[in-house]
């Protein structure tokens, strides 16, 4: 069954185009995989200065304590320095949720291209393989007619 073209010119379709395309060579590959890398390197930082700058504003620690405290919170290992007020701790609370969050983002955007090759590649393989039909949920255990 062929697909249709989505109609749109989204990201997506321009990053990872469309089923119907033969898997593209290791080159164009390993550069989208770097470009997904140097987006997530980029996320990193963005929250590593979110971090040293709410440090530095509200905990009033120097720029290498921030760094310090942001960079332990951002990698999961904890804040390094005391706070000193509520608004600190409140601060390291949410910057500590925020971090998660970053976290599983750029985990999902760097291992994207990976991950859709590996589903591109299985599914030609089941197309070359004759195998296009799935299976309604539960009919393998119905005899044939």
């Amino acid at each position: 069954m062929k697909r249709s073209k989505p109609q749109g010119s989204s990201l997506a379709h321009k990053m990872y185009g469309f089923s119907g395309r033969k898997i593209i060579d290791r080159r164009k590959f390993y550069n989208r995989v770097f470009t997904h890398t140097l987006i997530g390197i980029g996320l990193i930082a963005a929250g590593l200065f979110i971090g040293m700058v709410g440090y530095h504003e509200i905990n009033r620690l120097s720029w290498i304590d921030s760094f310090l405290n942001a960079s332990m919170i951002l990698s999961g290992m904890g804040p390094v320095d005391p706070l000193i007020s509520d608004e600190a701790k409140l601060f390291a609370g949410t910057y500590a949720i925020f971090s998660g969050v970053v976290f599983l983002i750029v985990v999902g955007i760097v291992f994207a291209p990976v991950l859709h090759r590996l589903l591109h590649r299985y599914h030609l393989d089941s197309i070359e393989d004759g195998n296009t039909d799935q299976p309604d949920a539960g009919s393998e255990n119905l005899p044939d007619a």
